[in-house]
C-alpha cells in the first residue's frame, strides 16, 4: 500500500476578516429584461458561465464570454448586455469590505482592465474549473439554505479569493470604510428633488439596487438621518416656506408635500419645529407686520 503525507509548511498571510458575502445571485438574458446602469458601495465578480455580450463600466465597453471574470470596485457605475443570438448567463457575488487593486497596468493595453473616474474594473478568463465549482457549490447552499449555510458561503467565498490572488496582477486590501458617498449622494438629491411623491424605504432600495437595511445604515452614517427621517425634514422645509410665502391652506399644503392627512402633517410639524403649522404662519405674519424690513 502506497501513502503520500503532504506537510502543511505555514499558515498563509492573507486575511479576510473584514470581506463579507452580501449576496450570490444567478441571472439568464431571455430578453424580457434589460439591466440598467447601476452602482453599489461594495465590490462585485461577475462570472459567465455562458453566451457572449458586452460590459459596460462608466461608458467604456469590452467584450465578455464563457468563463470571464469581471471585477467591480465599490461606485463603479456599469451593466451588461447580452447577444441576442448567444445569451449571457452568469454568477454575481456582492463582497462588501474589500476593495481590489491591479499591480500591472500593462493590462489595460490588452483590454482586460480599465481605470473609470470612480474606480477600477479588471477582466481575465478563469482557466480553473474550481471557480465555477466553487459557486455551483455556493448556490447550492444558499438555495437549500441548511444548518449554517451562511458559513459555507462565507468560507468558500475565502477559497475563491485565494484562488483570484493566485493571479500576479490582483490582490485586495480591506475597505473599511464601507459606506461610500455616491450612492448616498444620489439618494440625497433624489429626496430633494420628489420629496412630494409616495417614498418608501424599499422603493429607495430598489432603485438604489442595494439591501434596504444595508442602505439605510449608510444613508445615516452620511447625513446623520435615516432617509425617511430626512424626508420628513425636508417636507417640513418646503412647509415652512409655503406658509410663510403663499396663502394655501394647511390641508392644501400637507397635500402638495406628500403627507398622507392633514392631522399626519401638523404632528410632524410640530415634532420637528415645536409649534404647528397655523402657529408658525401666524407668528411669521405677526413678525411681518412688525419688521417688514427685517423679514424681505
Amino acid at each position: 500500500m502506497g501513502n503520500t503525507r503532504h506537510k502543511i509548511e505555514g499558515m498563509g498571510l492573507t486575511n479576510f476578516g473584514h470581506a463579507r458575502l452580501l449576496y450570490i445571485s444567478t441571472s439568464k438574458y431571455e430578453g424580457d429584461w434589460q439591466s440598467i446602469v447601476h452602482s453599489h458601495s461594495f465590490s462585485e465578480l461577475f462570472y459567465v458561465v455562458n453566451g457572449n455580450g458586452l460590459f459596460i463600466a462608466e461608458d467604456i465597453e469590452f467584450s465578455v464570454t464563457r468563463n470571464d471574470m469581471v471585477v467591480i470596485n465599490p461606485h463603479v457605475a456599469h451593466t451588461e448586455k447580452s447577444q441576442s443570438d448567444s445569451p449571457l448567463e452568469y454568477i454575481v457575488l456582492g463582497i462588501d469590505g474589500l476593495s481590489f487593486s491591479f499591480e500591472d497596468m500593462a493590462c489595460v493595453q490588452d483590454g482586460l482592465c480599465v481605470e473609470t473616474e470612480f474606480g477600477m474594473v479588471y477582466k481575465y478568463n478563469v482557466q480553473s474549473a474550481n471557480v465555477y465549482a466553487y459557486l455551483n457549490i455556493m448556490l447550492e447552499e444558499i438555495t437549500h439554505r441548511e444548518s449554517n449555510y451562511e458559513a459555507v458561503c462565507q468560507n468558500l467565498l475565502e477559497v475563491l479569493l485565494i484562488c483570484m490572488l493566485r493571479n500576479d496582477n490582483l490582490s485586495v486590501f480591506q475597505n473599511r470604510n464601507t459606506f461610500i458617498n455616491r450612492e448616498c449622494m444620489q439618494i440625497k438629491n433624489y429626496l430633494d428633488s420628489n420629496y412630494s411623491e409616495n417614498i418608501t424605504l424599499d422603493a429607495l432600495a430598489a432603485m438604489m439596487h442595494m439591501n434596504k437595511y444595508y442602505m439605510a445604515h449608510a444613508f445615516s452614517r452620511f447625513t446623520g438621518l435615516s432617509p425617511i427621517h430626512y424626508l420628513q425634514q425636508k417636507r417640513i422645509q418646503e412647509a415652512r416656506a409655503l406658509l410663510e410665502s403663499t396663502n394655501y391652506s394647511i390641508a392644501e399644503i400637507s397635500s402638495m408635500l406628500g403627507f398622507s392627512s392633514q392631522s399626519y402633517f401638523s404632528q410632524s410639524f410640530k415634532k420637528i419645529t415645536g409649534e404647528s403649522p397655523i402657529q408658525h404662519r401666524n407668528e411669521y405674519r405677526t413678525k411681518k407686520c412688525l419688521y417688514p424690513k427685517q423679514m424681505k
